[in-house]
């Protein structure tokens, strides 16, 4: 057994699972919507309609998370769908999280349902770390009513890929000694970072399957590939030096997008969702103590054609209005006027301090945008994020154009009031 012992803990469909164990507490005659046809999904009348999360028996219908929900009817036309609770979620992902730190040395959140955890140490205390994994996972559905997958390995890429073999609720292993009888046989496409369009160029190269991959000529794979390459040939290998870290990584970036319920046709409208998203961003990156000096604007029309313009700022800023006004400058030189579908305020190059190119003429302007940020910041957290808008949010709109004043979805779940 390697010295080191990495669990990669993976909830099974947790928006769908988190959903019905919920509805069970509340009503224990209630159907489990993960043992019939049924998604968790986004709302169809305002074009948030896809698949966020699958029962067992949908997926059995060809049904893929992140597909239109009209598709998914066309495949199973007596498919349910329930309407995502993300307060929900959050609430269930923090239990998830807290029941791994009891047993855990150190717990790494990946993502909302996804957790590393290094047991390295641990045989002592909790005996055979595969045969502990089976004792975690009956434990977590025990205590908190829905299942996940372990994968065992010696390091994150490899239990990552162990924990994605057969589903739901098992236990898996990938240990060094077993990436030639377990990993190579898998089809490329299935290496964690081998996306669709690398995947097709590997096979135009003949390389169909992981272990042709790992066995192929490195400098081959990285001059086609460039540093892309490097990493995959290495993953294919079994080989991941990244550290399991106590702490998760600062963001490089912060940003938002929203699909909007109505063909946005005019700059007046678009303008108003910019201004929605850079409240939520700016809202972000203050809570974060973090600056920004790069911002980038996206617009996908009703074709799905996507167009992006980006730019450098003179002086990092977390500043709402500073992000808001770069953002107008740059929608202005990107909308060739086709009927909108979603936009999304996008920032980079992140940072802990900030930096101030001096202007005389909009010094003044800078430091009162920032306190009166501060200040809204402090509201929105003492009495919720609607306790203060912008005017224009106030203003009546024609019926069925309504634009909330801060985008919502998951980031709104995650942003609580104080108490």
């Amino acid at each position: 057994m390697p010295e080191s012992i990495i669990y990669h803990i993976d909830v099974n469909s947790a928006f769908l699972s988190w959903e019905a164990a919920y509805r069970l507490e509340q009503d224990p005659s209630a159907p489990d919507i993960r043992t019939f046809p049924s998604v968790i999904g986004g709302n169809e009348e305002m074009r948030h309609g896809i698949v966020l999360a699958k029962s067992p028996s949908a997926k059995r219908y060809g049904i893929c998370t992140g597909e239109p929900l009209v598709q998914a009817r066309r495949k199973c036309p007596h498919l349910q769908v329930y309407s995502p609770h993300f307060e929900l979620y959050v609430e269930r992902s923090n239990q998830f999280m807290e029941l791994l730190r009891r047993y855990a040395p150190s717990v790494e959140a990946y993502s909302i349902d996804e957790a590393f955890c290094d047991m390295t140490g641990t045989t002592k205390l909790y005996g055979d770390p595969v045969a502990f994994a089976h004792t975690l996972k009956d434990m977590i559905h025990d205590e908190l009513h829905f299942t996940v997958n372990i994968g065992v390995s010696a390091n994150r890429l490899l239990a990552k890929m162990a924990s994605d073999f057969e589903k739901p609720d098992r236990v898996h292993t990938l240990f060094p000694d077993e990436i030639a009888s377990k990993l190579w046989p898998l089809p490329v496409e299935d290496l964690f970072f081998v996306g669709k369009s690398s995947a097709r160029r590997l096979r135009t190269l003949g390389i169909t399957t992981i272990g042709e991959l790992a066995q192929s000529n490195r400098d081959m794979i990285v001059s086609i590939f460039k540093s892309h390459g490097d990493t995959i040939w290495n993953y294919a290998n079994g080989i991941e030096s990244t550290p399991l870290t106590h702490t998760q990584p600062a963001n490089k970036g912060y940003g938002n997008s929203l699909t909007i319920h109505f063909d946005v046709t005019d700059s007046d409208t678009a303008k108003r969702v910019l201004l929605s998203l850079c409240e939520t961003v700016g809202a972000r990156l203050r809570a974060a103590g973090a600056y920004i000096s790069v911002v980038q604007v996206q617009i996908t029309d009703n074709e799905f054609h996507n167009t992006c313009h980006q730019t450098t700022l003179d002086s990092s800023t977390n500043v709402t209005e500073r992000i808001y006004e770069c953002a107008c400058r740059l929608f202005d030189a990107a909308w060739d006027h086709t009927p909108i579908r979603l936009l999304g305020v996008y920032t980079s190059k992140a940072t802990s301090e900030s930096y101030e190119q001096y202007n005389l003429f909009d010094m003044e302007r800078s430091e009162k945008l920032a306190k009166l940020n501060s200040a809204v910041d402090k509201i929105r957290g003492r009495y919720g994020e609607d306790s203060i808008k912008r005017a224009c949010f106030v203003e009546h709109t024609p019926s069925g154009k309504d634009i909330s004043h801060m985008t919502s979805g998951m980031n709104k779940a995650k942003r609580k009031p104080d108490a």
